[in-house]
């Protein structure tokens, strides 16, 4: 089985959480995520995150303290999911550049939403944090 590191961010403005829906074909189609990506080999991983943000969304980033870390095995793939906490750089607009659609969304929403199975366990606890 296919084993893959993958890194992303919780993104967060007024309150609200950063998420990013994936296209309609593909692995996972039209579910929701925490933007980011695979770690390319010899790549660390705060700076894959950045690098993702930046080809997803088109925004540059500061890439903060881990925010927790998920292993979850698909049929296809084992995931072993590393989510960071991130601030957008001051005036920077996220674009879905490789992504159906992003929205900004209420932490106790998070949950209601069709997510991808590996951020479930992320989103009961960002959605009790208190704000």
């Amino acid at each position: 089985m296919r084993r893959v590191l993958v890194v992303a961010g919780v993104i967060e403005r007024g309150g609200k959480v950063l998420v990013a829906l994936r296209r309609p074909e593909g692995e996972r189609a039209s579910l929701w995520e925490f933007p980011g990506g695979k770690v390319e080999q010899g790549e660390g991983e705060r700076a894959a995150l950045a690098r993702e943000l930046h080809e997803e969304l088109g925004v540059r980033a500061k890439v903060g303290e881990e925010y927790a870390r998920v292993e979850h095995i698909y049929p296809d793939l084992q995931v072993e999911l590393a989510l960071y906490r991130c601030a957008l750089h001051e005036r920077e607009e996220p674009r879905a550049l490789q992504c159906e659609a992003i929205r900004w969304v209420e932490r106790r929403e998070l949950p209601g939403l069709p997510f991808c199975e590996a951020d479930v366990p992320i989103l009961v606890q960002l959605a009790e944090e208190p704000a």
